[in-house]
């Protein structure tokens, strides 16, 4: 995966579907940059994966642990409730919605 593929996923609001700590997770993508202890970080709102039954919402993932990362077909429309532009838990910010 390249950075340039978050952005163009971010950008185009199309959902990703990735391997991460042991499960499959799809994601609306909102943030990427690099998070306060220096690892690249995605902010995404979860609609898939490993959670509660039945629970979505937010997450921060450290980039270095995705695996299998795939942009999808399926678009989302605005930014959800609860997303903070210029993300305060990036100390530097790649690009977002």
């Amino acid at each position: 995966m390249e950075e340039h593929e978050i952005c163009d996923a971010i950008h185009k609001r199309r959902r990703v579907r990735f391997w991460y700590r042991g499960d499959v997770r799809t994601v609306e993508p909102h943030a990427f940059g690099v998070g306060d202890g220096g690892h690249p970080i995605l902010r995404a709102y979860q609609v898939f994966g490993f959670r509660s039954p039945g629970e979505h919402g937010w997450e921060a993932f450290h980039v270095d642990e995705i695996k299998e990362f795939a942009v999808l077909d399926e678009t989302f429309e605005d930014a959800r409730a609860g997303y903070m532009r210029n993300d305060p838990g990036m100390t530097k910010l790649y690009c977002e919605i």
